[in-house]
């Protein structure tokens, strides 16, 4: 437990060292939002971290490091921080997520997940949303996959509730490089039409190793403002001493 915890500290240390520089101046899959069904290895921690930029200067930077921890079962937890300006107007949020696997997945069936968590104002400690998602992850091979998002969105600010969905396709079409497109939103009541019109992504991971990984995406409307973005992002992974590369664990990407 005491490696545990350390670890658990470090990837939040990495976390908000990564977030730093958006002072000067948004998985599940990193920047990606249609998450997997899958969760890492008991034990294993990581630190996605990504910038976005809109045609519209709007702004996001965001830390998300996680660790998946033996709750009774396995358990991914996080803590995303997103340093984020919206028509000039600059917020910082913590989004904490806790994440299960109930059904593993595996080539030719479907596999489940459920995770549930909160946004707060950091300054204020104002609780923004609360939401609740169901992943499913249907594997066509071992180098293709499609998942989908069903879940609940409860918007606090405005007291209002949406669903929330999302499709996406991943293609490992190299040993290095993954190929990714999804689209996902929300439905209900809005004030503004691009609130619940969807919103799509597509891009480029190259993982040279099982350690590292940088995306490139580009999407649109991806926080209902009808603008265009280009996202940077990386991940850095800390494995399990002794543990096997996923991709030997599950035979899949």
């Amino acid at each position: 437990m005491g490696l545990m915890w350390q670890r658990m500290l470090f990837a939040a240390v990495a976390g908000l060292v990564a977030l730093l520089p958006t002072d000067e101046g948004r998985a599940a899959n990193g920047a990606y939002a249609v998450d997997a069904a899958d969760i890492s290895e008991t034990g294993s921690c990581k630190v996605e971290s990504w910038i976005s930029s809109a045609s519209n200067q709007d702004f996001s930077a965001v830390a998300n490091p996680s660790c998946v921890v033996d709750v009774f079962k396995p358990v991914e937890l996080s803590l995303l921080t997103n340093r984020s300006r919206s028509d000039g107007e600059w917020s910082t949020a913590l989004n904490p997520k806790a994440k299960t696997n109930l059904v593993p997945t595996g080539i030719g069936r479907v596999g489940f997940s459920f995770f549930a968590g909160g946004s707060f104002d950091a300054l204020t400690g104002a609780n923004l949303a609360a939401f609740a998602v169901m992943p499913a992850t249907f594997r066509l091979s071992e180098t293709m996959r499609v998942n989908i998002n069903t879940g609940w969105l409860w918007d606090r600010t405005l007291d209002r509730h949406y669903m929330t969905y999302g499709v996406g396709f991943d293609w490992k079409f190299t040993d290095v490089f993954q190929w990714t497109i999804e689209t996902f939103g929300q439905a209900g009541a809005a004030d503004l039409p691009s609130v619940v019109r969807p919103r799509f992504q597509t891009g480029v991971r190259y993982r040279p190793n099982e350690i590292f990984s940088v995306d490139i995406i580009y999407g649109r409307n991806i926080t209902g403002e009808n603008a265009n973005w280009i996202t940077i992002g990386t991940t850095i992974r800390f494995p399990v001493p002794e543990g096997r590369p996923a991709r030997e664990r599950t035979g899949h990407l």
